[in-house]
């Protein structure tokens, strides 16, 4: 049975926006130490703050009006052994012949938000620049996507979820970009569909220390080359979110089902759940309510529910009877010939050396940026569409890397 693609609409009922209003009505906050600051977590004057604006100044019919002049879409995907989920997605393509189709795959707590700073600029490139058609879904679980309610929905079947999406839209191959989450499951396309995943495009360090049996050059270059500025100041950041920062993937790893109580029931807590890591993740983005609100009110008003989301990290790398599921050691350790791309931020929440991060593979395009955090195509959307460019484009590592599509159209060679 072939499913449609579909036009998506967003539309949210007015008994839920009611019962949202009610339950901001109702807040209980609970009090704070004297001099508190943001080492002990969101701080109670700003979420106080954020939860009177999302009540009585934000418009979610305004918002929703918004988001949906984006070319929005949805089809029904099924992967093996779970059952057809109905799948939202972004969908742009370029008037230029011949673009590179490109997934984005957004993370935790991202949505498919992100993508929209940088699809413009990547469908309509100016005179010269590499052109793409680009596809940034709603992760099952996440937004306007539908979850599984199957145990076991890992990083295989999100990476099938996406490579079936592609497929679905007639791109045989196409390259990736991502990170958090994204990083995971774009690896894991490249893993199982490795004919079909030409390249991928990442934005967070993730890899391990070079061995000399594995690496011998970059073991070596990891031992003589002194540290620079950026790899100095990461090993701080890189040590700071794994002491104060990861509690909350401690939780949502082993108990998701608890935290998702707080998360479905009160639109306060996800707030404050949620946007502390906005806040932390960031290199001092100037955020502001609309843009928290927005952003949260996905989360709140999302096809799965508000707890659904978590369940990725319980999941991940877990076998059971449901089979054995890709480990997070699997994807960061396998190697291929699959063109990858590496734009470093000094305030992601992991900052490498780029000896490390260059184990994952075949690294055709690398890049340190003086600034940006961990949602990068939100932070800093000129980076990563120049980064994308330079990867693709005639010069760079990755030109021409899926069959019969350079990005430049048929005038290609006169450029």
């Amino acid at each position: 049975m072939a499913f449609p693609i579909e036009p998506y609409q967003i539309s949210i009922s007015d008994e839920r926006i009611a019962d949202l209003n009610d339950k901001l009505d109702n807040a209980h906050f609970p009090d704070e130490l004297d001099a508190a600051e943001w080492d002990l977590g969101a701080p109670l004057a700003d979420v106080q703050r954020l939860t009177k604006y999302w009540r009585n100044d934000f418009s979610w019919r305004q918002a929703e009006k918004k988001l949906n002049q984006l070319p929005s879409f949805v089809t029904s995907i099924q992967c093996e052994g779970y059952e057809s989920l109905r799948i939202h997605f972004l969908h742009k393509k370029s008037n230029i012949k011949g673009a590179i189709p490109l997934i984005f795959v957004h993370g935790w707590p991202g949505n498919f938000l992100e993508a929209t700073k940088i699809i413009d600029s990547l469908t309509n490139p100016g005179e010269g620049q590499v052109a793409f058609d680009v596809v940034a879904p709603s992760l099952p679980n996440y937004g306007f996507s539908e979850g599984s309610k199957k145990r076991g929905f890992s990083m295989d079947q999100y990476a099938e979820t996406c490579h079936k999406l592609m497929i679905r839209l007639g791109y045989n191959q196409y390259v990736t970009q991502g990170g958090d989450w994204g990083y995971s499951i774009t690896r894991a396309m490249s893993i199982l569909f490795p004919g079909h995943a030409k390249a991928t495009h990442f934005n967070m360090d993730v890899g391990v220390a070079p061995e000399f049996l594995k690496n011998p050059i970059l073991a070596a270059e990891n031992a003589l080359v002194p540290l620079t500025k950026r790899e100095k100041d990461g090993i701080d950041r890189s040590e700071w979110f794994m002491k104060e920062g990861f509690g909350y993937n401690l939780l949502q790893r082993t108990k998701p089902q608890t935290i998702g109580y707080a998360l479905a029931d009160s639109p306060v807590a996800l707030l404050a759940w949620i946007y502390e890591k906005l806040h932390d993740w960031t290199d001092s983005y100037p955020w502001t309510d609309e843009e928290v609100c927005t952003w949260i009110s996905i989360y709140w008003f999302s096809t799965a529910g508000p707890a659904a989301n978590v369940r990725i990290y319980y999941e991940n790398g877990r076998s059971g009877f449901w089979g054995k599921r890709l480990s997070r050691r699997e994807i960061i350790s396998w190697v291929s010939n699959v063109k990858i791309g590496i734009s470093h931020f000094p305030r992601d929440i992991s900052v490498l050396r780029s000896t490390w991060t260059r184990t994952v593979g075949n690294c055709v395009f690398e890049k340190e940026h003086a600034s940006g955090g961990h949602f990068a195509a939100w932070e800093r959307p000129q980076e990563i569409v120049e980064d994308l460019r330079e990867m693709f484009g005639k010069r760079g590592g990755a030109y021409n890397v899926v069959s019969g599509r350079s990005g430049y159209g048929p005038l290609a060679s006169q450029l």
